[in-house]
């Protein structure tokens, strides 16, 4: 393996470790909240959460991916001043643009909880988030640093301290009787030791092996760099932006229409949701330098292959997940966050389709991206943001919380279908709809069977057990099962220590069953 491959392979595992680590500490989070919260209260802050993210990504400007690009970029050609002013100069925006980003959180937050949700409960936790963008938009500076110059520990590193010190001073604060406030503010800190973290990161592995001094440049020459950075960051936090509204606006409607306790029931619902996202991202994240590579070579079989085994992967894993989710919708919600909270097993049920087509969108708009065609993937997502939002405004007062997961599905369905199509536009490979159908039709197979599982906290084990089996057998039933999905397993196999036996014992079974792909 070369040393760039090594370094690409060993940076994709450490952020894979640093997503899951990510995904559990958020969990934990919403977990212990759920408990030590009422739902009207864990709900206020349920609502302070789509502002959090549009304003971490609105405040960066976009500007980390722009930072690792021309740091790496820099780095690459030996040229340390250019990186050192990339760092610095980038400071400079984000630090203007916090600034700016807190003043108008502060400034919109009563309009919004007083006036549009009228929901008094809610104003200081809103006005409470502008206290956050500052150290969230430093961190994700030090961040885009760090990836450039593939520090991916470093990243890691500041995402341990954010999870731990979000979580622990958000549980005390709790615990003293400040609520949802408190609440919010243990984000502040855990932010506010990110920060720190990425400080002294910084110094000791980036400006401690800089080698010569910066040198002072003109101001129409930091005025290009500016324009440089800002041109590549725009269309990054117009697709950011768009993303965190497709999850997050049926939630500020529900704000809007129904008591705050509704807004704790859905927030779960979603996060439970999301979780399939994982598998798609880290498929997407393989798919888009794997679609350049194989255009850039001009070889279209190879092509092909890359495009349906990124199909493939995602939908074989993530829609058997989907149903089994929708199955055990309510023991879920009431095993992790009580009883009140299985309210959201209608708006679950609902999301989680909505989520498969949103990962299958994913793999679309990565392969478009590495086919280099970026912008209709981004145009409908605006667009998909549009639909959300006006099904939410309708939907919200007629079905509450299963009008926000409808809304959502219905947006997420659209922009799944656009980016199908036009994939297949650019690049000539047919969606694959019988093998969808294969895999549609051994995961109902599958979620009949499980609906004879008791629908309780141990049938979901059972359920687990029990589905994984029938899946497997009515792949085989339906001749959905592919040799290519037999290599996936011997290669998960090679990594899963004593497990692997057993793995190899399986797919050797399997081999006879396995058709041509």
């Amino acid at each position: 393996m070369s040393d760039n491959e090594s370094k690409i392979a060993k940076g994709s595992f450490i952020m894979l470790i640093g997503t899951f680590i990510f995904r559990i500490g958020g969990f934990l989070y919403r977990f212990i909240l759920t408990w030590l919260l009422t739902a009207a209260d864990y709900g206020i802050l349920g609502l302070t959460l789509p502002f959090q993210n549009f304003l971490n990504i609105t405040a960066s400007g976009g500007l980390p991916s722009a930072i690792a690009k021309y740091v790496a970029e820099y780095s690459a050609l030996d040229n340390e001043q250019m990186q050192q002013q990339v760092i610095r100069t980038s400071f400079k925006i984000i630090i203007v643009m916090a600034a700016i980003g807190a003043t108008i959180m502060y400034l919109i937050a009563e309009p919004i909880a007083i006036g549009w949700w009228h929901k008094p409960a809610a104003l200081l936790p809103l006005q409470l988030v502008a206290v956050i963008t500052p150290f969230s938009v430093i961190v994700g500076l030090y961040r885009g640093v760090f990836q450039g110059y593939y520090q991916m520990t470093d990243i890691l590193i500041t995402k341990a301290f954010e999870q731990l010190g979000m979580i622990c001073f958000a549980v005390i604060f709790v615990l003293i009787g400040w609520r949802v406030s408190g609440a919010v503010l243990g984000t502040v800190l855990g932010f506010l030791f990110a920060s720190l973290s990425a400080i002294w990161l910084f110094k000791r592995d980036v400006t401690s092996k800089f080698k010569t001094g910066r040198k002072k440049i003109s101001r129409s020459e930091e005025w290009d760099i500016i324009v440089m950075l800002l041109k590549f960051s725009i269309p990054v936090v117009i697709t950011g932006l768009a993303e965190v509204l497709l999850y997050d606006i049926g939630t500020l409607f529900i704000g809007a229409y129904l008591t705050s306790n509704y807004a704790g029931y859905y927030t779960n619902a979603s996060a439970i949701a999301r979780l399939p996202l994982i598998v798609s991202m880290s498929v997407a994240t393989s798919a888009l330098p794997a679609a350049s590579e194989a255009f850039s070579l001009n070889n279209h079989e190879l092509l092909t292959r890359y495009i349906h085994q990124s199909y493939r992967y995602v939908i074989l894993i993530v829609l058997p997940l989907c149903v089994g989710t929708a199955v055990f919708a309510s023991p879920i919600l009431g095993l992790l966050f009580g009883h009140e909270y299985t309210l959201g097993t209608v708006a679950l049920q609902i999301l989680v389709m909505g989520m498969l087509c949103f990962a299958v969108y994913t793999i679309s708009a990565s392969i478009t991206q590495g086919l280099g065609k970026p912008i209709i993937p981004m145009i409908s997502l605006i667009l998909g943001v549009i639909i959300q939002t006006i099904f939410s405004y309708l939907l919200v007062p007629l079905f509450n919380i299963n009008g926000a997961a409808l809304a959502t599905s219905i947006s997420t369905a659209f922009i799944m279908v656009v980016c199908i199509i036009y994939t297949h536009k650019v690049s000539g490979v047919k969606f694959r709809t019988m093998a969808f159908l294969k895999i549609l039709a051994a995961s109902l197979i599958m979620g009949a069977a499980c609906m004879l599982v008791p629908k309780t906290y141990w049938g979901i084990f059972v359920g687990l057990v029990v589905g994984v089996i029938v899946y497997i057998f009515a792949l085989v039933l339906v001749k959905g099962l592919q040799k290519d999905d037999l290599k996936l397993i011997y290669k998960t196999a090679e990594k899963t220590g004593p497990m692997k036996v057993y793995l190899n014992n399986l797919a050797d079974k399997l081999q006879k069953y396995a058709v041509d792909n």
